[in-house]
């Protein structure tokens, strides 16, 4: 970075708007579009999320992908065309920096599918640039950065779904919705089931530092965290199994069992009381470094107990909930309950429902729809940030080698200093969260 935000902004801004290109927002005020007309969208991230849900968004007849940014040209250039190819024109620009992508003012929102250690950089930029934002889970690599997301999304009256597709899926609806109506009694237990190992592939020759490639802007790529040698085999598909950008497989997948589990619980907007945490790691100095195998006991409100494993063979992977009167579990694809009869629903009959979630068909749609009405999504920033707080604190509990307690209201580890020193990370300059850290 050797031109300040401001300074780039001030070069720049005058030429970024694109007339033939008209957005949502100038069909009415700026905080309240219009309910009709085309949203336009810049994605952000064109590796596999990004060019996966780039391509969901082009197929919503009232979206509009305007422009995308990566700092791996190959990546880009592969969206771009995509995007161009699918319009039949060449008007989807390509950027290197996510900040000029965002000062344009005829874009509505982004979607943004960065590595983890780029979430709250590129969140809070978007949210103060009036963008409404569909983001990836987990919400962030810290609890830190996440609050900072939560602050930014609130503070600039911003849209926001999250990635974690499963609540538009109907048989985690009908789980979700069966325990929320009371049908198994009160809940005792919840079981989480989430992969273990390192879902890569450990190619030997990748695996040593090499020469960045000349496409791949290495030291942005890095942005905030610390600086390490380039090696293949923890950039591109495989920066979740190091720490330095990623969370390994609990963080990965935090964000949909145990997003699935706290919304069947109403968990949206609190968090566990006592967190203890076990795992498995390699040497901290591995080129994936990841745990390979853990398990996080978790005291909740209403004296629920959750646990979160992976590799553990007493829990199933998916999401179990356990009552009084009964049990259901639920994973894609696959539904069981203590009621047979609750198997055959598609959803949960209207009788039935006396408290009922929100529906959605399509993940993507219901962000589309969320942004003409101003009203939330069925997985806004809120429930992003609990469901990830649990895979965080265990993480942490893991790390310092001890139980923890949490204060959901203050967002707090209790009486334990060194823990809470984890619950953020320094930057590497010259990045910072400007105006939302906490």
């Amino acid at each position: 970075m050797k031109v300040s935000r401001r300074q780039f902004l001030s070069v720049t801004g005058a030429a970024l708007a694109i007339p033939t290109i008209i957005p949502i927002s100038a069909l009415g005020r700026a905080d309240r579009p219009a309910p009709s007309g085309r949203i336009t969208l810049g994605a952000v991230g064109c590796g596999g999320m990004g060019k996966g849900n780039t391509g969901d968004f082009l197929d919503l007849k009232d979206c509009q992908v305007v422009a995308a940014c990566d700092v791996d040209k190959q990546h880009l250039a592969t969206v771009v065309g995509k995007v161009n190819l699918r319009y039949k024109n060449t008007d989807c620009k390509g950027y290197r920096d996510y900040r000029e992508l965002m000062a344009r003012g005829d874009i509505d929102a982004v979607m943004l599918a960065t590595p983890d250690h780029w979430h709250a950089l590129a969140a809070v930029e978007a949210a103060g640039q009036k963008k409404d934002i569909y983001g990836e889970k987990p919400l962030a690599r810290t609890i830190g950065e996440q609050q900072a997301i939560v602050r930014a999304v609130h503070a600039n009256g911003r849209i926001w779904q999250t990635g974690s597709w499963q609540r538009s899926q109907a048989i985690f609806h009908k789980a979700a919705e069966i325990v929320r109506n009371g049908m198994i009694g009160k809940v005792t237990r919840v079981e989480v089931g989430l992969p273990d190992g390192q879902g890569g592939k450990m190619v030997p020759e990748e695996m040593v530092a090499s020469t960045p490639p000349a496409e791949l802007d290495y030291d942005t790529w890095l942005g905030p965290s610390k600086m390490m040698p380039y090696i293949k085999g923890r950039v591109h598909g495989n920066w979740r199994w190091n720490y330095n950008t990623g969370g390994g497989q609990l963080l990965d997948w935090v964000g949909h069992h145990c997003d699935i589990a706290h919304w069947g619980c109403d968990f949206d907007n609190t968090g566990p009381l006592e967190i203890e945490g076990k795992g498995v790691f390699p040497p901290a100095d591995a080129v994936w470094n990841t745990c390979t195998k853990y398990r996080i006991e978790l005291l909740y409100p209403g004296d629920i107990k959750m646990t979160i494993a992976g590799g553990h063979p007493d829990i199933r992977s998916g999401t179990k909930w356990i009552g009084t009167n009964g049990w259901v579990w639920v994973d894609r694809g696959a539904f069981e309950a203590s009621n047979e009869e609750w198997r055959d629903y598609r959803r949960l009959p209207e009788n039935l429902r006396k408290v009922k979630l929100p529906i959605s068909n399509n993940h993507h749609r219901n962000f589309l729809d969320s942004v003409k009405s101003r009203q939330p999504t069925i997985t806004p920033v809120e429930a992003a940030h609990h469901s990830a707080i649990p895979g965080h604190l265990g993480l942490i509990s893991m790390l310092v080698g001890r139980k923890l307690k949490w204060d959901a209201q203050t967002e707090q580890i209790v009486g334990d200093a060194d823990a809470s020193k984890l619950l953020s990370r320094p930057y590497r300059a010259p990045w910072q969260i400007a105006g939302y850290a906490g």
